[in-house]
């Protein structure tokens, strides 16, 4: 069970997120969905430990997440692909990928090898440019990079900004295919994005979010909770 209770955040005197509750469970996709700027990638960076929060709490299978360092975040199973997929330059793709075995500690130089294998064997495009540097794939590839890296380290929470802006409509829809692959292995995935109508066919529940604040949630099942959704953000 993940759950966001009462979440405070603030950039300098900037109050962004003013009180919010979130809860998900395995094996859920959960999109937070609104306008731009609104705090929703700040939701995500305090989970994953990249901003502090003033109070409230974060909690991944009765853990408390608030408050730890991004690589202590990492160490207790949350996997982060950023906005700006944040590819190392002047590493290869497959240097890239083992980055994310840090994730997990203990695992053998062969279990590492097989959970590098498995991501290899899920995306053969990389597998094809594994030793080309990271930085010289395409927009798309370098997406597909982004969550490759995230997911070797076989996350119990997934956290994922805005994958599929600026995307072709073919990779789109390998991006969402991946989520669904990381929903029936019993991740927990929360899901921020702007392609809402795509999002919402891969997601259970939804949050939608407004000057930092929940003013709608609700399971995307329920047609009139999802046209409110759509009426609210103005998609």
């Amino acid at each position: 069970m993940f759950t966001i209770s009462g979440l405070h955040t603030h950039y300098g005197l900037s109050h962004i997120i003013q009180g919010v509750d979130i809860e998900a469970r395995p094996g859920e996709v959960v999109g937070i969905f609104g306008r731009n700027g609104v705090g929703k990638t700040t939701i995500l960076k305090t989970v994953a430990g990249w901003v502090r929060p003033t109070s409230g709490d974060i909690t991944l299978d009765g853990v408390s997440l608030a408050g730890l360092s991004p690589d202590r975040v990492a160490h207790r199973g949350v996997g982060f692909v950023p906005e700006d997929r944040r590819i190392f330059p002047g590493l290869t793709v497959e240097e890239n990928i083992q980055l994310g075995l840090l994730q997990r500690r203990g695992r053998s130089r062969a279990e590492e090898r097989v959970a590098v294998d498995g991501v290899f064997a899920r995306f053969p495009r990389l597998a094809e440019r594994r030793r080309q540097l990271g930085t010289t794939l395409s927009g798309g590839e370098q997406q597909m990079l982004a969550m490759a890296r995230a997911m070797v380290g076989a996350p119990t929470l997934l956290l994922v900004d805005e994958p599929t802006e600026g995307l072709a409509p073919m990779i789109v829809e390998q991006i969402f295919a991946i989520i669904r692959e990381a929903k029936a292995a019993g991740t927990i995935v929360l899901l921020v994005e702007q392609n809402v109508h795509g999002a919402l066919a891969v997601a259970d529940r939804y949050y939608a979010i407004e000057r930092g604040r929940v003013i709608l949630s609700g399971d995307t099942r329920d047609e009139a909770g999802r046209a409110e959704l759509l009426g609210a953000i103005a998609v």
